[in-house]
């Protein structure tokens, strides 16, 4: 049994386009996940908004705008509640996504040439580090947090 709940036509639209991503199909991702943001709108779930933007910073193709993807998905997380997230997933703490959402907006002021707001990013990622849960996934981002080299522009392992 998993922990995981129905996740709803909207959600299942950005999982399907992340998909069609990895699969190499970055442009018609990008094209479907473009015309979802635009269908939720600036006033839409914000769950949906920071799943789909942060998703959407990884089919950029350049830093700059992978930068204001993942500047979107910060912002719509401080609108995500913890009761909002759990009807997505039981054990969903909003909290838990920022070390994530930090980490990506570290990378890209660092791939960018900025290691001062990289290493701002960094040190707010490391602060919420505690709130990652126990998993496989928790451990992938604390070893990345704590293998980032804010003054090292080659380094571009993304979350």
């Amino acid at each position: 049994m998993t922990d995981q709940m129905a996740p709803g036509p909207t959600l299942t639209r950005i999982v399907e386009a992340v998909r069609l991503g990895q699969t190499g199909r970055a442009a018609e991702a990008r094209e479907q996940l473009t015309v979802l943001w635009d269908e939720i709108g600036p006033a839409g779930d914000a769950l949906h908004r920071c799943t789909l933007a942060h998703h959407l910073a990884d089919l950029q193709d350049t830093p700059d705008a992978e930068l204001r993807w993942d500047e979107r998905a910060l912002a719509a997380v401080s609108e995500v509640t913890d009761e909002r997230a759990r009807r997505h997933l039981p054990s969903l703490e909003v909290r838990a996504l920022l070390p994530s959402l930090y980490l990506n907006l570290a990378d890209c002021h660092r791939r960018l040439g900025n290691p001062g707001p990289a290493r701002e990013h960094l040190d707010r990622a490391r602060e919420h580090l505690a709130r990652l849960p126990d998993d496989p996934y928790g451990e992938m981002i604390r070893a990345a947090v704590r293998d980032f080299d804010a003054d090292d522009p080659t380094d571009h392992r993304r979350r």
